[in-house]
């Protein structure tokens, strides 16, 4: 056997076969997303169909493990094939329609030793740890093959610049190129809730805990700041999902797309391999919501809280992650002013909040967003640049900001 070498990336030793040889190691969460529900539609289910999502390394590690999650689904769902590779391309630039592997690198992930397996509805499958060399920077790509008629329920949307993901005909989990005439971009990520790595014990993970805001940019960005600055350590997770309230849900096809409350997400979202951080941003669509039955039978004016209901449930969401021994910080809510169901009585709810977030001793910190993202002249509106245009949203530029305001001794 030959000796081991030092990889010049990563400045750790390799075996002939590859693998990395590190100490004092530990599981930590490296790439994660929240399960909600996705959107109904007629052509809701799929068949022979692949998935492929590019994923940022941004630790070095030996050994990798996928949760694969059916949480919100109704129905069983069979994972038939799924594999990891490396990337050919660097998802910090640009990924090609083909998304590409780098040659002889596909990785068979099995289950039990199996190289499917079958999610129950409303459970989550772990895999096998596959021993698989990654190095701090690379991409990896996650492909997963669904023979049979498959309810593509549970998912979630996000974006980003480090959020893309494709879906092609057939099983295509080994090939080098995706084809292009049978392959499409997506933004929704099925069933792939995380991804942990056996890495360095010293690194750790960031949660991003929110709605629609989070699902967005900024979490991505903050992860870009980390490679930008030299920061090696932390892994920022996403559990956002677009809609979502703390308090409230719906119940009905219409809305349902729109995300799990706050107590039936918590839970499930938040034990973290290797997380002791997170920072919380949610709230607002529990404030621009209700707009009364007359206008829509599904927002009543009786799902508007008070701002006492609303701090008491980010309080239990507080309580919740110290029971884990977490950090946790709150991210105040974003401007409104503009928004289609703006009104005065929106704007004194979500000052309150926001006044609570700045001043409670429950949580570790509180990161001001609000102060970050709104106008000098007008604070109800974002500043000039910062509106994505729909009054609501934060444009690519906020969400630099906002990943900008996350304290550095957050990001060892």
């Amino acid at each position: 056997m030959g000796m081991p070498r030092v990889s010049p990336a990563s400045g750790k030793l390799i075996t002939e076969k590859g693998m990395i040889i590190m100490n004092d190691t530990k599981w930590i969460s490296m790439c994660g997303n929240a399960m909600s529900v996705a959107e109904h539609h007629p052509e809701s289910y799929a068949k022979d169909l692949t998935l492929r999502y590019p994923v940022y390394a941004p630790f070095s590690g030996n050994q990798l493990r996928f949760t694969f999650d059916n949480y919100c689904g109704k129905e069983a769902v069979t994972v038939t094939k799924a594999t990891v590779a490396l990337s050919a391309a660097d998802l910090t630039e640009r990924i090609p329609l083909s998304c590409p592997l780098a040659p002889h690198t596909v990785c068979p992930i099995t289950f039990s030793g199996k190289s499917g397996t079958t999610l129950a509805p409303g459970k989550s499958v772990v895999s096998d740890a596959i021993p698989f060399p990654v190095t701090a920077g690379e991409t990896l790509c996650v492909s997963i093959y669904f023979a049979d008629f498959t309810a593509m329920q549970s998912s979630v949307l996000i974006t980003g610049p480090l959020s893309k993901g494709y879906f092609s005909f057939g099983d295509v989990t080994a090939a080098d190129e995706l084809p292009l005439d049978t392959t499409k971009a997506t933004n929704w990520f099925y069933f792939l809730s995380n991804i942990d790595i056996m890495t360095d014990a010293d690194c750790h993970a960031l949660i991003c805990y929110g709605d629609s805001i989070t699902a967005q940019a900024w979490p991505d960005y903050l992860t870009l700041r980390l490679r930008d600055e030299g920061l090696s350590h932390t892994s920022v997770i996403r559990r956002a999902a677009s809609g979502t309230r703390v308090l409230r849900q719906y119940d009905c096809i219409t809305y349902d797309s729109y995300g799990l409350k706050g107590t039936n997400r918590f839970h499930h979202e938040i034990p973290t391999a290797g997380a002791d951080i997170i920072i919380i941003q949610q709230g607002i669509n529990d404030i621009i919501h209700p707009v009364g039955v007359e206008n829509n039978p599904f927002r009543p004016m009786s799902d508007l809280p008070t701002a006492g209901e609303l701090i008491d449930g980010l309080k239990w969401y507080i309580e919740e992650a110290k029971k884990l021994d977490m950090q946790v910080y709150l991210g105040t809510l974003l401007p409104i002013e503009g928004w289609r169901t703006y009104a005065p009585f929106r704007e004194e709810l979500r000052a309150a909040v926001n006044e609570w977030m700045r001043t409670t001793t429950d949580a570790d910190g509180c990161i001001d967003f609000d102060a970050a993202l709104r106008g000098a002249e007008n604070p109800l509106a974002f500043r000039d640049g910062f509106d994505s245009g729909d009054h609501l949203h934060p444009s690519n530029t906020a969400y630099c900001e906002m990943a900008r305001c996350v304290p550095k001794e957050l990001l060892r």
